[in-house]
């Protein structure tokens, strides 16, 4: 019985041994696979300010939306004035109008501010909508981009560095800013060019 339970227990330490040994060689290839895909891993950052500062398509598309926002606004000051005069107006001449007289000019003042009013609602969803265009559109082509610089560079992730940004830290070696914008530079001049071309053709066919 003894010897028996010798062997028994020989057996046993045998399949533990086994056991353990495919075990290990089994997740070996995993955690193999694991470190060097952590390690081929590449990393770079932007700096989106400096992008939204030296890209052209921004920048032109910026300063249109900015001689916009102020050609409306002299729109609503002017039209804010001739609602003012014809206050005044209506202030100085009270005394020689009848009540009814001076109640329909109220009234027809009154409209004229909510024409106003509604007027100036409608200027400034139309600049959120221009400004929201822009932004998706800005989105679309440093996306787009950074996919490709990212595949000839051989880059798996690139993250976005700015004030509110969780990067805290990266080395200048994985700033590729100045590359990004000089990219995106040269694609909207291509863009541009392209664009001039059509339309000058399109013009030339009438």
């Amino acid at each position: 019985m003894k010897n028996i339970s010798l062997i028994l227990n020989g057996v046993l330490l045998v399949a533990v041994a086994i056991l353990y040994y495919l075990h290990f060689s089994s997740s070996s290839p995993a955690q193999t696979a694991s470190t060097s895909a952590s390690t081929d891993l590449k990393f770079a950052y932007i700096n989106s300010d400096s992008v939204l500062e030296h890209y052209e398509y921004f920048k032109v598309n910026r300063d249109k939306l900015e001689a916009k926002r102020k050609k409306l606004d002299q729109d609503m000051r002017n039209r804010a004035q001739s609602l003012q005069n014809d206050y005044e107006a209506y202030q100085r001449n009270l005394s020689n109008l009848t009540i009814g007289q001076a109640k329909a000019v109220e009234e027809d003042l009154g409209k004229k501010q909510q024409n106003l009013e509604l007027y100036g609602q409608s200027l400034q969803q139309e600049m959120m909508n221009e400004q929201s265009k822009v932004n998706t559109e800005l989105y679309a082509k440093v996306t787009q981009y950074l996919k490709k610089y990212g595949q000839e560079n051989g880059l798996q992730v690139v993250l976005k560095f700015d004030p509110s940004s969780d990067l805290l830290f990266g080395g200048d070696s994985l700033d590729i800013t100045k590359q990004v914008v000089a990219g995106l530079n040269e694609d909207y001049k291509n863009e541009s060019a392209i664009g001039g071309d059509v339309k000058k053709d399109s013009t030339a066919k009438k």
